[in-house]
């Protein structure tokens, strides 16, 4: 009887973490992440599920090295908050307001610097939201986004650096 009730009990909670995983797959919203953090352009995405909860991944444009990536928490009531590690070793914690189910924005810390994101958005929808670098424009050049310099002493020229690197036009 007593191995019997352990096979039974072994079994349902064997099922009901496979219904856990197919319902984050299935009740779960990717959307794009454009955040300027210590004066980079991080890409990436956001994942949320039904329940408010969510993983995010970005990655450095400047740097393509240094990716972040963390968790969150979020209510349509409250908004929502989270925190991340990224490969150079710096943390941020940042939160957010939703302006529907899947899109939004929000500000936070990273390491010493502060940080400024969309989730979900448009580059053009994006553009309130984001707190660009002093002397920096954020433009889009069909496929990618590059935060260039445009001070009135140096010539238009991308800051991020590496493959996605393009000479705006």
């Amino acid at each position: 009887m007593y191995k019997m009730l352990i096979t039974v009990l072994a079994a349902s909670l064997g099922l009901a973490e496979s219904a856990n995983v197919a319902a984050g797959g299935l009740f779960s919203k990717t959307g794009p992440v454009i955040a300027i953090m210590a004066n980079d352009l991080f890409l990436g995405e956001a994942e949320g599920y039904l329940s408010g909860a969510g993983t995010i991944a970005i990655r450095s444009q400047r740097n393509p090295d240094v990716t972040c990536a963390g968790q969150f928490t979020s209510s349509a009531e409250l908004g929502g908050s989270g925190e991340m590690r990224c490969s150079n070793g710096a943390t941020g914690t940042y939160h957010f307001k939703r302006l529907s189910l899947e899109k939004g924005y929000g500000v936070g810390s990273y390491g010493r610097h502060s940080m400024s994101f969309t989730y979900g958005l448009t580059f053009d929808e994006s553009k309130p939201y984001l707190k660009l670098p002093p002397g920096t424009k954020l433009e889009s050049n069909g496929k990618a986004l590059v935060l260039v310099d445009i001070s009135p002493e140096a010539p238009r020229r991308p800051i991020s650096t590496g493959s996605r690197k393009t000479q705006p036009g």
